[in-house]
C-alpha cells in the first residue's frame, strides 16, 4: 500500500466538494511529464475508478493514484491552502530533489 496521505484541511475540502458535485468517487492524484523540471503534479476529482488506479481510502475519501505516478508520489502529503481568493493543493513531496523557478515543474 502506497503512503500518501491527506491533511485534515484537504479532507474537509474534498470531503465538501464531493458532497456538492454527484456522481465524483475521489480524487485523483498524478504526475505528468512537463515543464522545464521534468515532472508536473495533476490533481483532478474523479468519476470512477480506472484499472490502472491504486485506491488508498482515508476518512471516507478515495485517493486514485495510477500505478505509474505512484514511484513519484510515494511519501507526499496533499494540504489544500486558501491565500485571500486563491486556493490550491499543495504537494510535499519527500521524493523532490530540485524545482524549477517558476515552481510548477519538480525533478525526482
Amino acid at each position: 500500500m502506497a503512503n500518501i496521505r491527506l491533511t485534515d484541511t484537504a479532507v474537509r475540502h474534498v470531503k465538501d466538494y464531493l458532497a456538492r458535485h454527484e456522481g465524483g468517487v475521489g480524487l485523483r492524484l498524478g504526475v505528468k511529464t512537463t515543464g522545464c523540471s521534468g515532472f508536473a503534479y495533476t490533481v483532478d476529482y474523479a468519476e470512477s475508478v480506472e484499472e490502472t488506479d491504486e485506491v488508498i481510502e482515508q476518512d471516507g475519501i478515495k485517493l486514485l493514484i495510477s500505478r505509474k505516478s505512484l514511484p513519484f508520489l510515494e511519501g507526499t502529503e496533499v494540504d489544500f491552502i486558501r491565500e485571500g481568493l486563491n486556493h490550491r493543493f499543495d504537494f510535499r513531496n519527500p521524493n523532490v530533489k530540485d524545482t524549477c523557478g517558476c515552481g510548477e515543474s519538480f525533478t525526482v
